[in-house]
């Protein structure tokens, strides 16, 4: 088996990495990449066994594939990265970078790795309750909803582009949601197109919102984290999700908890 994780020299990511070392097989691989050398290695030893650190700078999408190719095959996926975004500076200033990694870091991932997934593996997209459409404007919501991965790429460089001209006054001023909506809404796209087979298979394709956990990236943006998950407790339930039996219902959607987040939001019940 081989199981990958990206962003995973710190935070979620490398305790997704411990709970795959603890529960997978000593003759497993367990690839934690990042894009510093220095703390990739570092981690890596840190957890040692059958993790291996590998350098991927998930923006490089040349890098994404070439990795996919020379592995050929992946059982379990973490898209995981994770621009940095902090309060202390302008959003506008931060927004390539944070985009780059985030939503074009997933949209490598899905599309070198989506394709050399072994039947019966799991490609997980690490996202957030904040990914739903109802947090979006309505006159944006069809932007994300029923599209293809491409025409989410597009409506991201349009709202990308409005906040550089001024003009993104409909988007929400915290760039994390339509960032978090776009994730969701890639993992939708690229679902959509492999359900019925995937579904035959037992593979699941999903992205998971770990709930809020005490990391360096959120520590920043909430006043109090006493309530916060660990790493270490937010990995253990996300992998006693993705290594349960196989549920069809959770395909293509984002689960919290091994509960389905509605994508339409409140909408839904009414």
């Amino acid at each position: 088996m081989i199981a990958l994780v990206t962003g995973a020299n710190q935070g979620i990511g490398f305790a997704l990495v411990e709970e795959l070392a603890a529960r997978l097989g000593h003759e497993d691989r367990i690839l934690l990449t990042g894009r510093n050398p220095e703390r990739v290695a570092k981690a890596a030893a840190q957890i040692g066994g059958q993790v291996e650190g590998r350098v991927l700078d998930v923006t490089d999408v040349d890098a994404v594939a070439k990795l996919a190719a020379e592995l050929g095959a992946v059982d379990i996926v973490f898209s995981n990265a994770i621009g940095p975004l902090t309060p202390d500076r302008p959003q506008s200033a931060q927004v390539d970078e944070f985009v780059a990694v985030a939503n074009g870091g997933t949209h490598a991932m899905l599309r070198s790795f989506g394709p050399i997934l072994r039947p019966g593996g799991r490609f997980i997209v690490v996202a957030s309750a904040l990914g739903t459409l109802d947090r979006l404007d309505p006159r944006l919501r069809p932007l994300f909803d029923n599209v293809s991965l491409d025409q989410v790429e597009d409506a991201i460089a349009k709202w990308v582009a409005e906040i550089h001209a001024g003009t993104a006054d409909l988007w929400p001023q915290w760039i994390n949601i339509p960032s978090k909506v776009a994730q969701v809404a890639a993992v939708r796209a690229v679902a959509a197109q492999r359900r019925d087979e995937d579904i035959e298979d037992n593979t699941l394709v999903a992205s998971i919102c770990p709930g809020l956990v005490d990391t360096r990236a959120s520590r920043p943006w909430f006043d109090a984290m006493d309530k916060a998950l660990t790493p270490a407790e937010a990995a253990r339930r996300v992998l006693n999700f993705v290594l349960a039996d196989f549920d069809p219902a959770t395909y293509g959607e984002l689960v919290q908890f091994g509960r389905v987040l509605p994508w339409h939001g409140q909408e839904r019940k009414s």
